[in-house]
């Protein structure tokens, strides 16, 4: 394989392209069974025919794990809203139509999305009360089995030339509630200091789906406590904030 020509460099890996192949390279330090993880979810998740990249192997270069997928010619809806301001809502729109059309899909040989943030809130720095009241909180959400990203964004869609939608990354992709995952895709938003976008992405997503706001509002603590594990000290101060808002207007 050359490894001469990056696409992405990220925390803990970096991606090539190599002709047709898109190749993810991972640290020495990376978990093998979170590489191997990875490589499931978006081999499980290609089975329900949504447009994604499909895996071809899983190898190990120069003592590191890489996970190895067909290339995807084009550009992320995160390219195409810098380049086209004046569009930012339409490409908006187009965001949530892919994700409904994710959310459309069951997979259940994925991991199931309570049990995945149930272990998350335990790890958190927050006391036992928030995080006993937090835990309550989940068990008390209904319980679908629809396919979740865990990570959608607009650097996650890419629309190739001929206008095809493609979804990547599927590194945390579960089977559970859709109002998660959009309380996910939200507080992305808010992350990047896009409030307006964050805002407009919920309405839009609320009345095509015909999802009323106020349940994706109680996703909100759950999801911003299981994901302030992760991420820098400013990622994790704004999320904390979060985790304590009982009734979100």
């Amino acid at each position: 394989m050359k490894l001469d020509k990056i696409i992405a460099k990220r925390k803990n890996k970096t991606v090539y392209r190599d002709d047709d192949r898109c190749v993810k390279v991972f640290d020495e330090m990376y978990s093998k069974a979170d590489v191997l993880n990875e490589a499931l979810n978006q081999a499980r998740v290609e089975q329900t025919g949504l447009n994604i990249p499909k895996i071809l192997e899983v190898t190990m270069m120069d003592g590191k794990w890489a996970i190895v997928s067909e290339f995807i010619e084009g550009k992320t809806l995160a390219q195409l809203m810098e380049e086209n301001p004046e569009k930012k809502e339409e490409y908006i729109e187009l965001l949530v139509d892919i994700q409904i059309s994710v959310h459309r899909e069951n997979c259940p040989q994925l991991n199931k999305l309570k049990d995945k943030m149930n272990g998350k809130i335990s790890q958190t720095a927050f006391d036992a009360t928030t995080r006993y009241d937090l835990h309550t909180r989940l068990e008390g959400m209904p319980k679908h089995k629809k396919v979740c990203h865990g990570d959608f964004r607009p650097s996650n869609v890419i629309i190739t030339p001929e206008g095809k939608p493609y979804v990547i990354d599927w590194a945390h992709a579960t089977q559970g509630n859709a109002s998660a995952d959009v309380a996910r895709t939200y507080l992305l938003f808010c992350l990047i200091g896009d409030q307006e976008g964050a805002d407009y992405y919920l309405n839009v997503f609320c009345c095509k789906s015909d999802t009323a706001k106020q349940y994706v509002q109680k996703w909100m603590p759950i999801v911003a406590a299981s994901q302030s594990v992760k991420g820098n000290e400013e990622e994790r101060e704004f999320l904390a904030g979060w985790v304590n808002v009982v009734d979100w207007q």
